[in-house]
This record gives C-alpha cells, structure tokens and sequence, in this order.
C-alpha cells in the first residue's frame, strides 16, 4: 500500500537498485545507499523521459521510475492536504479516540460540527484512534463492532518503532474482522492506516 516502487536511484557517483518511497512530506529511498529528501529542502523537481530527478541540497537524485515520474512529481509539487488524504469531507461526523496532536483537532473542528472526542458517536462516518503501542491495540475489536455499513476506523500510529509495527496493526484489525483498505502517512512522525467491515459482511 502507498506510493513506493522498486528502482533505480543515481546520485553523484553511486548508483543502486532499491526501493523509493513517496510520502507525505519526504521522498525516501533504501538501497545500497539511503536518501530522504524533504520536500521542503528540493530546490527543483523535474519528471524527464521516466526519470524523476530531483536537486537535493546535497546534489541531484534522479529515480528511475518510468511513467510514475509525472505522477510524482505533481504530488511532491502539489501535495494533498492530511485532510483530503483521509478523505474527509466537509460536515462529515468524525469520532476521535486518544491523544492527536492540537493542529489535527484543528483541521476537523475547521472541516466539521459534528466531532466526538469522548466517545464513538452512533452515526460516525470516520473513527480516528490513536494507537502509541501495542498494549492499545486490544480495544480494536471493541471498536470494531460500533462500525455500521462504510464506516472507516482509522488506527494512527508511531512509525519506526518497535513498540508497534504495521504487522501488529494489521493483525488487530483482521483479528476483529475488518479489512485494512488504505494506508496515509498522518505526519512525519505516524501513520495512519484505514479499517472497513469487509463488503460480504456489511
């Protein structure tokens, strides 16, 4: 799931076969050697005959990534909001769960009337549930049997850590029946990935 493809990367002398990532606010890539470009810090991204080349404070990184280089050059140049990632429309009923960082009630409370932070309101469209580690995980499967129809349960959490891993998140919501759909890179620092009941099961 995600923006990530299997290619090839030159930058200055090296050359290596790896995997490139396309996030949120960064560009990564993992190979014999390791790249993560801000997008903030690209002084010029350009998308040349499949390769996607971009001019790094450090020098240029070009990616060999064939017709997918148009298509991520206009999402590093023109990046959704979290928001528009997460697909939440306006007045849409949102549920929230745990602790989330101020900026994020800000953009619901700015998209919304209908936001529940206490509890998971009975006509929620969208459940957002802060997961720090994998002692929270064992609420999934409560959280779970409130969903109704389309309704999505997204689980945020760390990445990186080993505290929790996507394997662990992954496993709690199969576990409790569901079917993971998306995954959206939340902020630098988490993930979230989106839960729905299965459509033979609705």
């Amino acid at each position: 799931m995600g923006n990530e493809l299997q290619c090839t990367v030159r930058f200055g002398k090296q050359v290596s076969q790896g995997k490139a990532l396309l996030e949120t606010s960064e560009l990564i890539f993992r190979g014999n050697f390791r790249l993560k470009i801000l997008f903030s810090a690209m002084k010029s991204v350009d998308a040349v005959d499949g390769e996607l080349r971009v001019q790094a404070p450090e020098g240029l990184a070009v990616f060999e990534i064939g017709e997918s280089a148009v298509k991520w050059r206009e999402k590093i140049l023109h990046p959704k909001s979290r928001i528009e990632k997460l697909g939440v429309k306006r007045d849409a009923r949102v549920s929230v769960l745990g602790d989330f960082d101020d900026d994020f009630i800000r953009e619901l409370a700015g998209l919304t009337d209908n936001l529940c932070t206490v509890a998971i309101g009975n006509d929620a469209e969208h459940i957002f549930f802060s997961a720090p580690s994998r002692k929270e995980l064992s609420t999934v499967s409560k959280h779970a049997k409130k969903l109704k129809g389309s309704v999505a349960l997204w689980v945020v959490y760390p990445k990186g850590q080993k505290e929790i891993t996507e394997n662990d998140v992954i496993g709690a919501g199969r576990k409790s029946g569901l079917k993971d759909v998306k995954v959206v890179g939340f902020s630098s620092t988490h993930t979230a990935l989106k839960f729905v009941i299965p459509m033979e099961d609705r």
